[in-house]
């Protein structure tokens, strides 16, 4: 075998192995990126079972938890004072029928607490904001415990 020839098999070599040790150095990345989510949004899940457990509320499953709010909060994050929001939600507070017999309930102050829960975990700079607009609904103990 010639040096030349010799030579050009292992740049061939040597050029997979770059590309090799380049791919498992974006894997890992990934792979860490990904572990690291997943324990945060595990931390913010087992955080928000706590809270609602010392405040009288049941466990939530963290699992379940874990992937519907994830790190972030999800929909929950997403505007949670917003006009329309707000509404669907006020219609959800009703009694239940549609049409001309739909009507506001008072809504049980302990529905309202545990999204308060769930935004001071997950967002706390809007569980204000929240605040100020559940302030003007009507609740009180209307469930039985």
């Amino acid at each position: 075998m010639s040096p030349t020839r010799m030579a050009s098999e292992h740049r061939w070599i040597h050029l997979g192995a770059i590309v090799l040790l380049v791919a498992l150095v974006v894997i890992g990345v990934v792979q860490y990126t990904s572990v690291k989510a997943t324990d945060d949004s595990r931390r913010k899940a087992d955080e928000l079972g706590e809270r609602r457990v010392r405040a009288g509320y049941p466990a939530p499953d963290p699992g379940t938890v874990q992937r519907l709010l994830g790190t972030d909060g999800g929909i929950v994050r997403d505007s949670p004072d917003g006009a329309l929001r707000t509404v669907l939600w006020k219609i959800q507070l009703s009694n239940g029928s549609d049409r001309p017999g739909q009507r506001p309930v008072i809504a049980d102050t302990r529905a309202v607490g545990a999204e308060r829960i769930v935004l001071q975990v997950y967002c706390p700079e809007q569980a204000e904001a929240f605040d100020r607009t559940v302030d003007g609904l009507g609740t009180d103990s209307t469930v039985r415990r």
